[in-house]
């Protein structure tokens, strides 16, 4: 357990600084990389939901603080974490309730992991988005927005997965 806090730490330290440097790419004005949320995604699923809302919203808020964005991410990360869970037992169905698995491609498999992650990555950026915009003036442009960015991170947190993983991580 305490090598996986450290791992997490480390984790979580690493993805908030390639965050804070990818904060200034924007791809086309439109695809933004959103990387951080990947320790969200790879939270221990048996974890209690209020230290999965802690990190959350910590990481959020640490984001925020260096994008001058006022909580945006933090509430989007909060929505995520939320349906994380559901999302989780929608996709993967799990033997064994006693292991305190990390969701991962080792760990559930390339196409059950992809959806999980495809869907919390789309919640996240449709509430980043929205709460961004405001409004549904420019509602082709927050649309534009939403999948453009879902996209680039769904490629780029599947990457770093399949660079993080071990073959040492039990399958659910």
């Amino acid at each position: 357990m305490t090598k996986t806090v450290i791992q997490l730490v480390v984790l979580a330290i690493v993805l908030l600084l390639v965050q804070v440097v990818c904060s200034k790419i924007v791809f086309f004005g439109i695809a933004m990389p959103i990387v951080f949320i990947y320790l969200l995604l790879r939270l221990p699923i048996n974890m209690h939901n209020n230290w999965c809302f802690l990190i959350a919203f910590a990481m959020g808020l640490t984001v925020d603080i260096f994008n001058n964005t006022a909580g945006m991410n933090a509430m989007a990360a909060l929505v995520m974490t939320a349906l994380r869970q559901p999302v989780f037992n929608l996709f993967i169905v799990r033997d064994d309730d006693t292991a305190d698995p990390m969701p991962s491609i080792e760990s559930v498999g390339f196409g059950n992991y992809a959806r999980y992650a495809s869907v919390l990555i789309a919640v996240f950026c449709t509430a980043l988005f929205l709460i961004q915009a405001f409004s549904l003036r420019d509602f082709l442009l927050t649309l534009m927005r939403i999948v453009g960015s879902s996209a680039l991170t769904i490629v780029l947190i599947l990457g770093i997965d399949s660079l993080v993983s071990t073959r040492r991580e039990k399958r659910l």
